[in-house]
């Protein structure tokens, strides 16, 4: 890694914090998203252009593997704190249905393309199909549910098929590594089955589901009683995101669905028990859940749901940055492009369509969603994680290469076309 002095990157991280701090209101008025300024300035610095520095992910995938896993369980604790509709609710069978059938539809398309374009082997094309099939929370929260009372179908379909298919991708990522013997499946694939698909799955949302719900009840307890501090509301977040992953990573479970899992419960605990607000005195006070109401008593999820995301928007600065210094201008090869374009305007609305067939919304909306499909540091995490497995050298560099260009060109096809598909969809509504 080509790496440049401490004070430069100060100077660099600085300078793109107080650009976006001052143009974001004109920003948001263009078809340009965040993420395509933080991959633009990563470019720039990059060995595509000034070469000022670069990353080898082969070479660093361990560090690549914690900061992208950091930033996805941040995102996904936060997908789970704006979905406020119980889990028996019909508008939950979309996301599940994307994050399941179209998931592993995803896989599958993927893998064929993999094999045929890029003459993989079957177990490396699965797992580039698993490294790309899953939606990303980190950028796609232009798309995602907006605030807690935001109850339109399509922006809960894509934050709840984001929250949930990262958690879901895991099995399938697992099923690449064991066709290509890095992973112990079973005889008969018995033991990913049982293990990898039904254990881990349910064993991550119910220590999250678990988790979420108990942390909820002891504030509430904590609150009626007075007990209560501005480290609550600073740190309740932090300490349910990494004891929900740690947990579930223990018990064998998936650490993602977990985080998840506990975000959406907590805000449906403080739903169900009648939360604390504070009144204009900075005084904690019993609120009233009202039917019809804006409002719903859930003082603790807003102010955790700020925090995270805080943390959010400065992982996504630094994972992109961090994106552009990998990306080289001889890895652009047909076969690869082709692979991405392929993924990006074939695969991806095929199987949205394909799952949600029989399911309500109209074409327009399944549309929508098929084209919604970012891919982004869920992407760069599961390759990492493979890596990390002992992946075969002429294997990662092609998986490499795919996931980065697909990433990137998701990021800025998505990143220009939110803005004006959004504005028509508002319309349309």
């Amino acid at each position: 890694m080509k790496a440049m002095s401490n004070v430069t990157w100060f100077l660099i991280i600085g300078a793109v914090l107080l650009f976006m701090a001052l143009t974001a209101a004109r920003i948001k008025r263009l078809p340009l998203s965040t993420a395509i300024v933080y991959l633009c300035v990563g470019a720039a610095l990059g060995p595509s252009f000034a070469n000022q520095f670069h990353i080898n992910p082969l070479e660093h995938s361990a560090l690549l593997e914690v900061l992208t896993e950091l930033a996805v369980i941040i995102s996904l604790f936060a997908a789970g704190l704006k979905l406020a509709a119980p889990v028996g609710a019909r508008i939950w069978w979309v996301p599940f249905r994307l994050a399941t059938m179209s998931m592993v539809m995803t896989v599958g398309f993927t893998a064929v393309v993999g094999v045929t374009l890029l003459d993989l082997p079957l177990g490396a094309a699965v797992l580039l199909g698993a490294v790309l099939a899953p939606t990303d929370p980190v950028l796609a929260t232009d798309v995602q549910i907006r605030g807690p009372h935001d109850d339109d179908r399509l922006r809960f379909a894509l934050t709840g098929e984001a929250g949930l298919n990262d958690g879901t991708a895991f099995p399938m990522v697992m099923l690449g590594l064991g066709l290509l013997g890095l992973h112990d499946v079973g005889e008969y694939f018995l033991r990913w089955w049982l293990i990898d698909v039904l254990w881990a799955c349910f064993c991550g949302l119910a220590v999250g589901a678990g988790l979420g719900v108990g942390t909820g009840w002891v504030i509430s307890r904590l609150a009626a009683r007075g007990i209560y501090s501005e480290f609550t509301e600073d740190f309740l977040g932090l300490g349910l995101i990494a004891f929900s992953y740690g947990l579930s990573v223990l018990l064998l479970g998936y650490g993602f669905l977990a985080v998840f899992a506990a975000g959406f419960m907590l805000r449906r605990a403080e739903m169900r028990f009648g939360m604390f607000t504070k009144d204009n005195e900075g005084l904690v006070r019993k609120s009233r859940v009202i039917a019809g109401s804006s409002e719903d008593g859930s003082h603790m999820s807003k102010v955790t749901l700020g925090f995270v995301e805080q943390l959010e928007r400065m992982g996504e600065v630094a994972l992109l940055i961090l994106l552009g210094g990998m990306l080289f201008a001889d890895s652009w090869q047909g076969a690869y492009v082709g692979a991405a374009i392929v993924l990006i305007f074939v695969i991806r609305p095929l199987s949205v369509f394909l799952g949600l067939v029989g399911s309500e919304g109209s074409f327009a909306t399944k549309a929508t969603i098929g084209w919604f499909g970012v891919r982004g540091i869920g992407s760069l995490y599961y390759l990492m994680y493979a890596i990390q497995h002992g992946l075969e050298t002429s294997i990662a560099v092609t998986l490499v290469s795919v996931v980065l260009i697909a990433v990137t060109a998701s990021i800025v096809l998505h990143g220009i076309s939110i803005t004006p598909l959004m504005k028509v969809y508002s319309k349309r509504k």
